[in-house]
């Protein structure tokens, strides 16, 4: 380990030829294919939930009828939109090990190759 306490990994220099069959592997086709079902989704839903607020309160009446008491409808969003970016954090923080375990299974199948 270098003085950051990160690795001491030699860099090698990777032809364009490398890149493209490494793009083309069973490994990096199945993470690629894992990322996009995870965050596609739920970016559209992050951005329609996100954007809800905004144009709820500015183009209609909707929220602002109470919730309980004072507290109206615009206010219940604009907390759920803190309890979204927090689940959406730990969510993301189970899946990235799956997508870390595929990228090792790429590197690995890379350094069997050489």
């Amino acid at each position: 380990m270098d003085s950051k306490g990160a690795p001491n990994e030699v860099v090698q220099k990777r032809s364009p030829e490398e890149y493209a069959a490494i793009a083309k592997s069973t490994y990096f086709q199945t993470l690629l294919q894992e990322k996009k079902k995870f965050i596609i989704p739920f970016t559209i839903f992050f951005f329609c939930f996100y954007f809800a607020l905004p144009i709820l309160t500015s183009y209609t009446t909707i929220l602002n009828k109470p919730f309980i008491g004072s507290i109206t409808w615009a206010w219940v969003l604009a907390f759920l939109q803190f309890i979204m970016t927090w689940a959406f954090c730990m969510i993301y923080y189970k899946k990235a090990s799956r997508f870390d375990q595929l990228s090792s299974q790429i590197v690995e199948e890379e350094r069997t190759n050489l």
